[in-house]
């Protein structure tokens, strides 16, 4: 008797349905749409994207250089690093009203290392005193911003946002907080 009951209570948790799960389920779907939002604005800012990256490939040498020769010319990167993560930013799935990261639509690691950069300021003749403790940070925003541009060029040729994420795709999701 007790496996019939066994049985039927079974039978009667399959037809109610799993708030859990659909909640789940929900989720997932939203975040895969945000995947497309993403992956149609980069496609729409294509040009641009490309144009920054472009700028990022013919500072780097020289900046890197200045860098080791300790000079002042390394601060400039900062104009290259505010003006990519303006992009970033633009492309932020996240800009509608009701959005839980329309406030802060960014990764908050990847925004503390351009805002630290980026408030190193002006080169100031001090610096030099402590040019790790003043470069290290314009530089490491250089190449997180590079790499990121990097990875929408590569990845904004898809025709569709992928669902097996590749490493740099999955990047970029957590850039934009939606992996």
């Amino acid at each position: 008797m007790s496996n019939d009951k066994d049985v039927k209570d079974v039978k009667d948790s399959e037809k109610k349905p799993n708030k859990g799960l659909e909640k789940m389920k929900l989720k997932r779907k939203k975040r895969y749409e945000k995947h497309d939002v993403l992956l149609e604005k980069m496609k729409e800012n294509m040009e641009g994207i490309k144009a920054i990256l472009k700028t990022f490939h013919s500072v780097e040498e020289d900046r890197v250089y200045r860098f080791y020769h300790s000079s002042f010319k390394v601060y400039w990167l900062q104009d290259v690093i505010k003006e990519s993560n303006e992009l970033f930013l633009k492309l932020s799935p996240h800009l509608e009203k009701g959005d839980p990261h329309r406030w802060e639509p960014l990764s908050p690691d990847f925004s503390q290392i351009v805002n630290e950069a980026l408030a190193v300021g002006e080169f100031k003749m001090e610096y030099n005193r402590a040019w790790l403790k003043m470069t290290r940070p314009i530089l490491e925003a250089f190449f997180h911003c590079k790499y990121f541009l990097e990875q929408m060029v590569k990845y904004g040729e898809l025709e569709k946002a992928p669902n097996m994420l590749p490493s740099g795709w999955a990047a970029l999701l957590e850039l934009y907080r939606i992996r």
